[in-house]
């Protein structure tokens, strides 16, 4: 590529918005230009914000580190500079549907790791490798915002992001029914041991609104564009259980799953082994070359030890054995503020990018 294009981070001081920062540094493609976060942080340096909150053992990067932070809210002031925007906020639901909107019209596209967006029927909520058609939606969208170029896609919830991926291909068997319970990091929820002292030693058996999500998002996931909308598959049915766990990063899920059409376990082994999607076809700049990795030891994938795998944008999957009430159950791990978060939407971005839906603005 040529010229890179100019990104800027929206919800720059949280968690999430640290990650992407740190995703970007060198990336071959995009090039940080702006940071934006709240009024209060609005007209101070990235480092000087950053001191005691930064949550990384690795410095901040040295291209951020004196850039002058800007407020979110100025729309027209921070799109002015950028050719799109990665949003990461932590706002009311309703006022960041109003801002991503907002910066979509001024023709500026937004990849969002909110969830406000997920549910707008003609905004794609992306699994890159999974569900890369229904970018097709996002034209209905600029129609709708009365925009050429801007337009709002969206990254689903961290915690569907092991299960989602390991179930896709294996649709055509007819999946009916699903039982996953998942085992949730603390950076989750934006904390640290550090910032959360209570969650060592601990368990804490609810997180709110989780499950809904998790029951909810993939049938959007796996349901198709129809009449500029993304109409929602009609099975399976989900029931999920959300717990957090004292682990640092990675969400691990245990899955039980029926089918129609009850395939052998060699069939699923070897979906998951040769399981490519586009972002692989393309050969994305934050692709993982192998996307599912199955362990054939009985003790993996575990969390400390798995996933970082393929920089944290591959899927750990381990366990596969027929189940007593359901068809078949395995464990399936990702990492939740990579894959799950700033790492999906980043390799969302590139695919945009990519299929020509996010132009250089001149």
């Amino acid at each position: 590529m040529d010229r890179k294009y100019r990104v800027g981070i929206i919800g720059a001081t949280g968690m999430v918005g640290q990650r992407f920062i740190s995703l970007l540094d060198n990336h071959p493609w995009f090039e940080i230009v702006t940071l934006a976060a709240s009024s209060r942080s609005a007209g101070k340096t990235y480092e000087s914000l950053m001191e005691g909150r930064w949550a990384f053992d690795w410095p901040i990067p040295e291209a951020v580190r004196k850039m002058v932070v800007k407020d979110a809210s100025e729309v027209e002031k921070v799109a002015a500079d950028v050719d799109f925007v990665f949003c990461a906020v932590d706002m009311p639901k309703d006022q960041i549907r109003a801002l991503e909107d907002a910066y979509a019209r001024t023709e500026t596209p937004v990849v969002s790791n909110n969830s406000a967006h997920r549910w707008t029927e003609d905004v794609p909520m992306m699994v890159p490798e999974v569900n890369d058609a229904h970018t097709a939606v996002i034209e209905a969208q600029r129609k709708r915002l009365g925009t050429k170029v801007g337009f709002v896609a969206a990254k689903p919830n961290c915690s569907i992001q092991g299960y989602v991926p390991a179930l896709s291909p294996l649709r055509d068997f007819g999946i009916s029914k699903i039982s996953v319970c998942t085992y949730q990091a603390i950076s989750g929820a934006g904390k640290t041991f550090k910032s959360w002292p209570e969650m060592v030693d601990n368990v804490i058996p609810f997180i709110g609104g989780e499950e809904e999500k998790s029951e909810q998002e993939p049938l959007k996931i796996w349901g198709h564009v129809e009449d500029g909308k993304i109409v929602k598959a009609d099975k399976p049915v989900i029931s999920a259980q959300c717990y957090r766990v004292a682990a640092a990063d990675g969400h691990m899920a245990a899955v039980s799953v029926s089918f129609d059409k009850k395939p052998t376990k060699e069939e699923i082994l070897k979906r998951w082994a040769e399981f490519k999607g586009l972002p692989q076809t393309l050969e994305l700049p934050s692709a993982p070359k192998q996307f599912l990795n199955y362990f054939e030891e009985e003790n993996r994938p575990q969390t400390r030890l798995d996933r970082d795998i393929e920089g944290g944008m591959g899927v750990s999957i381990g366990r596969l054995r027929e189940d007593s009430i359901f068809d078949y159950k395995f464990v399936s791990l990702s990492h939740n503020t990579v894959r799950g978060a700033a790492g999906g939407a980043v390799l969302t971005a590139e695919l945009l990018c990519k299929l020509g839906y996010i132009p250089f603005k001149n």
